[in-house]
């Protein structure tokens, strides 16, 4: 029985073998009609390239113990301060190496350089600072004329919540002057808030309102400006910290009036927020005008500049580091090819870590092309480097996180909200920490995005069914009635349209758009007002009934791109009908009607041809005789138009005969 055992073991082994998962997946792409690799191609020890099924080919070679790769940016950053420190953080280990393979010895150097690939780009536009000067030096007086304008509204009634700052100082000519700074951007009620409600356009037609109201109130109570100077604009925390510090000439006192501050919570971090009493601070040292800045610029919604981007590379502990480096090193010469960049390897000796590089790479190249990595470009670098590192015999591949059923890496600012807000911060920081403390993987959200499509497309029936009706109300105006219907048959073809790429596995957003015909008859302009005038209202109206916060904003998003494409229509047929209107500045002779007809044929049947000159010459003579009768009706008296006479063409035949 045991050589009947052996035998049969033996006979298997030698005739059966277990199937690597390559062969599995091809096995899987047979059966499903997707074909395979040759058997030549098997035999010759080449693996078959998985497209199709990466998913799968990824989980087997997890099974086998092959690690998955880590390629993630860790931050972005701008300017080159942002990039000295990274440098330096590079270099903590070992020195950095730039795309030549040459040493980074002279950080300074290295970032003097790096500067001229900096795009230069500006971040949103996020502080005013206006400067007057006075003839009244009172401090007093200018600090009660602005916080009464400030609890009354800078920019427009009730806008109470907005941080400014001033400083009275010695101006030219012994008058005084007086420097204003007012925060435009959005301040946040914490940090968790992401929106962008109270935010002023910088633009010029803005900084009049806020500089006229600013100077009725100074002279009401007093203090003429006597000039101004030109209005200037920051970016960002650091702008406004750099307005402070230059509001402080000649050591005068910096007052800061704000909202923001900083609850302090037993055991735990201090929590940035929008409080309800309005504070000064009044400093003259450096360090407590920064401190005053960073307190404000934590509450600040402010957009700024990428420059370049922090990028990790990590691999498992188990792999050759030499070869790990050389590997990475291959990967970003080949994907980064244009770009400035510089790594370099952490954990190389200490066999217990994971060795990884840290890697600055410039977003714009030397061509002028600027990245914008994305989900998709992540996935391609991971794929990339898993083939360079097995190129270099490691056993790694690329994978993503739903496949290895992982739960989402947690930031450091998500972990620091939750520290901070605990139960009050964001559903979806409070989900991504407590799946990774307790290593719960995470399923894709599905009935979530499904809910979003439902209730677009609720929102978007909303709008077809006001246009509708707004098309079938005989009380509105004809105008608006021929409009409402064109719009609420092309945005229900459009809507249509989207859906079945939707269902045929196609990307909406690049689904180039149809035209739809709209009237383009000629209207007046009080047409145009009062058809803007009723759509507005109808919205309004529907708006009022949505009882759903969320539904409401979207239908509210959505009535506003209508009520852009309604102005343009309207404005552009109103235009039409001006055009048509005025009168024609010709030289020429104009023998036709208002209808288009010429009524000197009208007279009879006459012959048009330039050799019947007889016929000529009669047909013009009764137009003229007619001109004359128009001319003497009582309806043109007071506006005679000149009178062109017409006469025979010339008898040409004697210079011919010559």
């Amino acid at each position: 029985m045991n050589d009947r055992s052996n035998s049969r073991s033996t006979s298997r082994s030698t005739e059966r073998r277990l199937p690597s998962y390559f062969d599995l997946i091809d096995e899987e792409n047979r059966r499903r009609g997707g074909g395979g690799a040759n058997k030549g191609s098997r035999a010759a020890g080449r693996q078959p390239t998985i497209v199709k099924y990466a998913g799968a080919a990824s989980a087997f070679s997890r099974a086998t113990g092959n690690n998955a790769v880590v390629v993630k940016v860790l931050s972005y950053g701008a300017g080159a301060r942002s990039a000295k420190s990274i440098l330096a953080y590079q270099s903590k280990e070992e020195k950095a190496r730039d795309q030549d393979g040459q040493e980074v010895t002279d950080i300074d150097a290295a970032v003097r350089s790096w500067e001229r690939e900096f795009g230069n780009r500006k971040g949103s536009v996020d502080v005013l600072r206006l400067t007057y000067e006075l003839a009244v030096k009172d401090r007093e007086k200018v600090k009660d004329v602005l916080r009464s304008l400030a609890d009354d509204g800078f920019y427009r009634e009730g806008d109470t919540d907005r941080t400014y700052a001033f400083s009275v100082s010695d101006g030219v000519k012994g008058q005084t002057r007086l420097q204003f700074v007012l925060v435009v951007a959005h301040e946040k009620s914490d940090r968790s808030d992401r929106s962008q409600v109270n935010r002023i356009a910088a633009n010029i037609d803005n900084v009049q309102v806020i500089d006229h109201r600013l100077e009725m109130a100074m002279r009401s109570a007093g203090i003429a400006p006597i000039s101004r100077y030109p209005a200037d604009f920051s970016s960002g925390p650091r702008g406004f910290t750099a307005a402070l510090h230059a509001m402080r000439r000649k050591d005068a006192e910096v007052t800061v009036s704000t909202k923001t501050e900083m609850v302090e919570r037993p055991g735990k971090s201090g929590r940035y927020e929008r409080g309800k009493d309005r504070r000064e601070l009044t400093a003259t040292d450096h360090r407590e005008l920064t401190k005053h800045g960073q307190l404000v610029g934590s509450l600040l919604q402010t957009r700024q500049p990428r420059d370049f981007m922090h990028l990790l590379l990590s691999g498992p502990a188990n792999v050759d580091r030499d070869s790990f480096v050389l590997a990475g090193r291959d990967f970003l010469r080949e994907q980064f090819a244009g770009h400035r960049y510089a790594y370099a390897v952490h954990n190389r000796t200490d066999m217990q870590k994971h060795p990884h590089l840290h890697v600055i790479v410039a977003l714009r190249n030397a061509g002028g092309r600027t990245l914008n990595p994305n989900i998709r470009d992540f996935t391609e670098w991971r794929v990339h480097f898993a083939e360079k590192a097995r190129d270099r015999g490691m056993p790694i591949d690329r994978q993503k996180r739903i496949e290895r059923a992982a739960p989402p890496p947690v930031k450091r600012w998500e972990w620091e909200m939750f520290q901070r807000m605990g139960a009050t911060a964001p559903a979806s920081v409070v989900d991504k920490v407590v799946s990774k403390i307790w290593d719960r993987p995470t399923e894709p959200r599905r009935h979530e995005a499904k809910r979003r499509v439902d209730q677009t497309r609720h929102s978007i029936g909303r709008i077809i069914e006001m246009l509708d009706g707004l098309g079938r109300n005989r009380s509105a105006p004809s105008t608006v009635r021929e409009l409402s219907q064109d719009l609420a048959v092309g945005l229900r073809r459009e809507h249509q349209r989207l859906e079945t790429a939707i269902h045929q596995g196609r990307d909406p957003a690049k689904e180039k758009g149809q035209d739809n015909m709209l009237r383009s008859t000629p209207i007046s302009a009080a047409q145009a007002k009062a058809a803007k005038q009723t759509l507005a209202t109808t919205a309004l109206n529907v708006a009022a009934k949505i009882s759903d916060p969320s539904d409401r904003l979207i239908f509210e998003q959505a009535t506003k791109i209508i009520g852009k494409v309604v102005g343009l229509q309207l404005d552009s047929r109103v235009v039409k009908n001006h055009d048509r209107s005025a009168p024609r500045q010709s030289g020429t002779l104009n023998t036709k009607s208002s209808g288009g007809r010429d009524h000197v044929s009208e007279l009879g049947n006459v012959n048009k041809s330039s050799s019947d000159r007889s016929a000529d010459a009669s047909r013009i003579a009764r137009s003229n005789a007619m001109d004359q009768d128009h001319d003497r009706s009582p309806h043109n008296d007071r506006n005679k138009a000149k009178s062109v006479k017409l006469r025979p063409p010339r008898d040409r035949g004697n210079e011919r005969s010559r």
